[in-house]
């Protein structure tokens, strides 16, 4: 069984627009009420190539030596626009590493080929489709620029709402197999002078009992409809638990935006989000971002981070907010989940009264038999080694979030 390390280091940080256009530099963007746009004077083409424009933000510490980073972000890029993400690592006051291209995004698929940039690597880090490892640099901070892309003829600007980073260490050696304990605060150890432990669980999330009615969605009847965008049903996990968690908010796409799906299907909303979260550079519709971006296109806030364990993921669901998480297991490592995979997203929806993870897991054969039961050790090991604790928290922002740990990860 993996390691599950609840005081390992994770950090995210996140920028939002328009308050915080001044914390980094912004080159031909501006402020307006939603976020940063290109400045209509700005960037103005002499030919009949897009104009642009990017904000670089600040050097931002996390306090430890980071092995990944994620970004997420939130944008309106009408048709015609599109954005590019960056990033960087810094040390002791220096870039260590270069700027890597963490994806090309756009709300629709009409303008560019939404992708992630494969063959990134050297002796740094690499990129591995939405996440950037580092493999020979020291990062204990990092830098990311987003450049907004606008072709002469679109009929709108694009707009960045916010962009953020999860950043994260390796599981320390010594950490136990299985769940991770729900520490009482004396037993909690003191952090040390770069902040370890102090995002330490401070006992259990409160969410003990507690399942949310998350509407249950099938993937694997769209195995026999429509095979483009990853190759159908059988591929669709992660639009398919975020189309979930959307009606959930009552925020899923309104039927005219899916009626072009022909025929329909089971459910033609999953193949709409399938299609927008599409990356065609690894060619499959889970890439992370790309599906927290989707989801906040229809209203609601949206990004990616890593939390430690389960008990940090009991404070959502205490909180009224699902979880998308990311794991990975072969046939009967967690018990209930009889088949092998090398990632799989399902839905967090609650906990029974003795702590067991309540799932809306989409690989089903239909709707009635998406909700399983799991083991707590099993299931939290196959998500902290699968993913290292990835989550989609999608949520309006009237919902608050859960008050964050000391070192936040959220």
């Amino acid at each position: 069984m993996a390691v599950v390390d609840p005081w390992r280091d994770v950090a995210y940080r996140r920028f939002r627009f328009p308050a915080d256009r001044g914390l980094g530099r912004a080159d031909g963007l501006g402020a307006g009420p939603a976020g940063l746009a290109p400045d209509a004077a700005a960037g103005r083409p002499t030919h009949t190539g897009p104009c642009s424009g990017s904000w670089t933000s600040p050097v931002t510490p996390v306090g430890f030596a980071a092995t990944e980073l994620v970004p997420s972000w939130t944008a309106d890029t009408p048709s015609g626009s599109w954005l590019r993400v960056e990033l960087r690592g810094w040390d002791a006051g220096a870039a260590t590493t270069s700027w890597y291209d963490l994806g090309h995004w756009a709300a629709d698929d009409g303008t560019v080929r939404r992708s992630s940039v494969p063959g990134q690597s050297d002796g740094r880090a690499r990129v591995a489709a939405d996440t950037l490892r580092v493999t020979g640099a020291t990062v204990t901070g990092w830098q990311v620029r987003v450049t907004l892309f606008r072709r002469p003829d679109a009929p709108a600007r694009p707009t960045l709402r916010t962009i953020g980073v999860v950043a994260s260490a390796d599981p320390a050696p010594s950490a136990e197999p299985g769940a991770a304990p729900c520490p009482e605060p004396e037993r909690r150890p003191e952090p040390d002078a770069a902040g370890r432990a102090a995002g330490a669980p401070a006992g259990c999330g409160g969410a003990r009992g507690r399942v949310l009615d998350v509407p249950r969605y099938a993937q694997r009847p769209h195995a026999g409809g429509e095979t483009r965008w990853g190759g159908g049903g059988d591929s669709w996990c992660s639009p398919t638990c975020v189309s979930m968690v959307l009606d959930f908010w009552g925020a899923g796409p309104a039927p005219h935006r899916y009626a072009w799906v022909d025929p329909p299907g089971p459910r033609p909303a999953v193949v709409h989000a399938a299609r927008h979260c599409y990356d065609h550079g690894y060619a499959g519709a889970g890439n992370w971002p790309f599906n927290t971006a989707y989801a906040a296109t229809h209203g609601v806030d949206a990004f990616v981070t890593r939390l430690r364990s389960l008990a940090e993921a009991e404070r959502f669901v205490a909180a009224g907010i699902p979880l998308v998480v990311s794991a990975a297991f072969t046939r009967g490592q967690v018990p209930g989940l009889d088949y092998d995979t090398a990632g799989h997203l399902v839905v967090l929806a609650g906990f029974t009264g003795d702590g067991d993870p309540v799932l809306n897991d989409p690989y089903a054969a239909d709707d009635e038999r998406v909700r399983r039961t799991v083991a707590r050790a099993p299931f939290e090991a196959a998500w902290q080694a699968g993913s290292g604790g990835i989550a989609y928290v999608l949520r309006p922002e009237s919902v608050p979030l859960p008050p964050a740990p000391a070192q936040a990860n959220w």
